[in-house]
């Protein structure tokens, strides 16, 4: 049994790493400097939607500068993780730092594609909702990793930070 638990974890760790290896591949690909207006634009939906939480952060990290700024020129990889001035981003039943990253990475660059390829085209109710709606989803899958005794009140503030971010955070 142990060794299979060892297989498995070195066949997920394996499979992991060549995804965050093609994902990167991608992205050299398109943040080269020379987008267009459906290349960015996927680029942006597959990285706040479909790439897993995890394989984001990793990417993330890769191109954010030592000085915690933009490595990108293309792409703002910045964050503030989430500012939430008298509760942060973490406290004793949640850390909600990757999933803040993901957010922040979400609004800056939809918004970016409107100040590049057009007002209100990119950056609206609708994708704003939807950015939001995967900041929940990714916080509550932060949730069920915690200890069970912490999942309630994880659960409680990513409500919470959901509910902060549909009041103040735009369109």
């Amino acid at each position: 049994m142990r060794r299979l638990a060892h297989v498995l974890v070195a066949v997920t760790s394996l499979l992991t790493a060549l995804f965050v290896a093609t994902v990167i591949r991608d992205t050299m690909v398109t943040a080269g400097g020379a987008g267009t207006p459906a290349g960015d634009a996927d680029f942006v939906r597959r990285m706040s939607f479909e790439t897993p939480l995890k394989s984001f952060t990793a990417l993330a990290r890769s191109r954010t500068g030592p000085d915690g700024g933009a490595g990108d020129a293309w792409f703002d990889w910045s964050t503030d993780f989430c500012s939430a001035p008298l509760i942060g981003n973490t406290g004793r039943s949640f850390n909600f730092a990757e999933p803040c990253r993901r957010h922040d990475f979400g609004y800056r660059n939809t918004k970016r594609l409107d100040d590049r390829y057009g007002r209100s085209r990119y950056w609206n109710h609708d994708s704003r909702k939807r950015i939001d709606q995967q900041f929940l989803t990714d916080m509550k899958a932060h949730c069920g990793s915690r200890a069970l005794i912490n999942v309630p009140p994880c659960v409680s503030w990513a409500y919470t930070f959901y509910g902060a971010v549909r009041a103040a955070g735009g369109p």
